[in-house]
């Protein structure tokens, strides 16, 4: 892929993604990083990103959006919203069609992908034809089975997600906005959705139940969980078949999504 770097508004830049000897108009993908919502950053998360690209023959545009302690919430939700609509506006200039765009996103990115969507709907702004969420955080709630059954799992647990919640949210409250709380918001009229979860891991709970909730909101949704792995695993490809699969099944979606 070819990469160039673009600013979408004072201390928020994203990385274009374009597939090698591309010609013509191409579906975009905006894509948010995770790291929640604190640490990570566009490089940590370029072999998924790639993967994407290559897969599924998209444009992806990955969004540097302000990161915690710093910036508290709902600074990361509202600089990937306004990137969406950015790419939204200027996908012509890059080769993009702004009538075919979708949203993705890996852990804390997955929580902003599917809260883009949800804010799109409520602005009146175009929905994304498509969303993946991967390993998405979806709920403040730091008991459910998985967070219980996974206190000391690498890279992700319980611990080091209250640390995410405690730098990012401004006060406990804030974990109860329907853009952190996604298992308890509206999420009716949301766009079809491809949901993957993984064994090792404090959100699978959340991941399943966003899923279920999502499809009794009369979404259209694809769940898949990977046993035998661990939070983090989708850009592992080169090492991890799961990840291999996992990728296949989320381009599949995006592509059929995207034609």
């Amino acid at each position: 892929a070819d990469t160039m770097s673009r600013s979408v508004m004072p201390g928020v830049k994203v990385r274009i993604y374009t597939p090698k000897g591309a010609t013509g108009t191409l579906p975009v993908i905006v894509y948010y990083h995770g790291g929640g919502w604190v640490i990570a950053n566009l490089d940590t998360y370029d072999p998924s990103v790639r993967a994407l690209v290559e897969q599924t023959g998209a444009i992806v545009v990955s969004v540097a959006y302000r990161q915690a302690p710093e910036n508290k919430f709902p600074t990361a939700h509202n600089d990937s919203f306004a990137a969406y609509q950015w790419t939204l506006k200027n996908a012509a200039s890059f080769k993009g069609d702004p009538a075919r765009v979708a949203v993705a996103g890996e852990s804390a990115g997955g929580n902003l992908a599917c809260a883009v969507s949800m804010m799109a709907r409520d602005k009146k702004v175009a929905l994304p034809k498509h969303q993946l969420l991967v390993y998405p955080i979806a709920g403040y709630d730091l008991n459910t089975p998985s967070y219980l059954a996974n206190t000391q799992t690498k890279p992700l647990n319980k611990d080091l997600m209250a640390w995410f919640f405690m730098h990012y949210l401004r006060t406990p409250a804030d974990g109860k906005s329907p853009l952190i709380d996604l298992v308890h918001a509206n999420l009716k009229g949301l766009p079809p959705t491809t949901l993957i979860t993984d064994q090792y891991d404090p959100l699978m709970s959340e991941g399943k139940m966003l899923a279920d909730n999502l499809q009794k909101a009369g979404v259209a949704v694809k769940y898949q969980n990977y046993d035998g792995v661990t939070h983090e695993f989708f850009g592992m490809a080169a090492v991890v078949p799961e990840a291999k699969q996992a990728q296949a099944l989320a381009s599949g979606e995006l592509k059929s999504a995207l034609k």
